[in-house]
């Protein structure tokens, strides 16, 4: 898979309309959570993702120390329902870890990952830290990769 990386003011529109179809679409319908996802975090942001057949398939947005986190960070992790099988997302996080690298020059790295996705992390190498808590009434817990 070849991933993609654009600041925001990068994309072009449809880009931009394409992942944030995607996002509603994973984010507020599939997990039946009413949030609001446009928080305009996505101006301050690097984006990675990737296409397949000319569609957007898989998503990131990145963050540099202190902008989200202390920790540089990573958030609003996707694969399409359709190309989960594919082991994507193992590529998708590969892939953005290396931009996080690249980008901001740091190995630290926060998440704020779904509680259900804490192995998927850990073979990221993320590590819990601290007590889990409901996010928009999802359970999340905090994880650092150092």
């Amino acid at each position: 898979m070849e991933f993609i990386i654009k600041s925001f003011k990068e994309f072009t529109v449809d880009e931009l309309y394409e992942i944030l179809q995607l996002r509603s679409e994973i984010f507020v319908v599939e997990q039946d959570c009413v949030y609001q996802d446009i928080d305009f975090k996505d101006q301050k942001s690097l984006h990675v993702f990737s296409r397949k057949n000319k569609k957007i398939v898989a998503y990131t947005r990145i963050f540099k120390p202190g902008d989200y986190f202390e920790n540089a960070s990573i958030g609003r992790v996707l694969v399409s329902a359709s190309e989960r099988k594919f082991g994507y997302g193992h590529d998708l996080m590969k892939a953005t870890i290396k931009a996080v690298q690249d980008h901001f020059k740091v190995n630290a790295i926060t998440i704020s990952a779904q509680e259900y996705l804490k192995k998927f992390y850990e073979t990221h190498n993320f590590i819990q830290v601290g007590k889990g808590y409901l996010e928009d009434g999802i359970p999340h817990i905090e994880m650092i990769r150092s």
